[in-house]
């Protein structure tokens, strides 16, 4: 199981019949139990359950339990947004009726902004500090209990990221350029909406959880299947006014 936790979600899926192949090999003649989530009931929000989505879900949430740092990676269109956004959805609906600390999320875009507000930095007139987009987060993350992730939704690169790497290993701490060293509370976790990890080193990926989501086990269909749902009802009323005006 240990496995299984922490190799079949960053596996592409022409990968994971041979990776449970080797499973097999290793552990003849056992079969891995199946974890009942029970009240890990996934919302729909209008789109499609279907058996991927709700795969990736589940991998997200038992990655997420493992580790304080996760990456979800794939292509445009292979549903990275929907997946962090349904376990979102459900952990909230879990949280309202008794079940779980509330989830709240701070999307950012590392690289909408630059270092010094991303960060924080001098000004150089004056010589007063200023926080940046990420280290307000941070600070404000101690004032409730509650889950909260820290969303980044851009690439990953070498010159806003390894800042982060003593955030995502163990010590959990943020180090700023002015020396204050800001610690990530128990219930923050950090949250990487990716592309791909073509540019990032060994060290930064070493240190997250991987979900990986294929464009290829989605397909096309859910998104046409979601969008005649939106359309209006009018066929009924077209077949209507055909049959009526057979019978005068």
């Amino acid at each position: 199981m240990a496995m299984k936790d922490m190799n079949i979600a960053k596996l592409a899926s022409v990968d994971v019949p041979l990776f449970n192949g080797i499973v097999q090999d290793l552990f003849p003649g056992i079969e891995s139990p199946v974890i009942d989530y029970g009240k890990l009931e996934l919302k729909g929000m209008g789109l499609q359950l279907i058996p991927f989505t709700i795969t990736k879900v589940i991998q997200l949430y038992e990655t997420k339990n493992s580790r304080h740092s996760t990456m979800i990676v794939g292509n445009t269109g292979s549903g990275k947004t929907v997946t962090w956004r349904t376990l979102q959805a459900t952990m909230s609906a879990l949280c309202r009726s008794g079940d779980a600390a509330y989830n709240l999320e701070f999307p950012l875009n590392p690289k909408a902004v630059s270092l010094g507000e991303l960060y924080g930095e001098y000004d150089l007139s004056t010589g007063e500090w200023t926080d940046g987009i990420l280290s307000s987060v941070m600070r404000a993350a101690y004032e409730k209990p509650d889950e909260k992730w820290i969303l980044f939704d851009g690439p990953v690169d070498t010159l806003w990221i390894e800042s982060m790497n003593s955030v995502m290993d163990d010590n959990k701490v943020l180090t700023l350029i002015n020396g204050e060293r800001i610690s990530m509370p128990e219930q923050v976790s950090l949250l990487f909406e990716v592309e791909n990890l073509a540019v990032a080193s060994p060290a930064t990926v070493s240190r997250c959880g991987m979900v990986y989501t294929d464009y290829s086990d989605l397909g096309w269909k859910p998104y046409v299947h979601s969008w005649i749902e939106k359309r209006p009802k009018v066929l009924g009323s077209v077949e209507g006014m055909g049959r009526g005006a057979v019978q005068r």
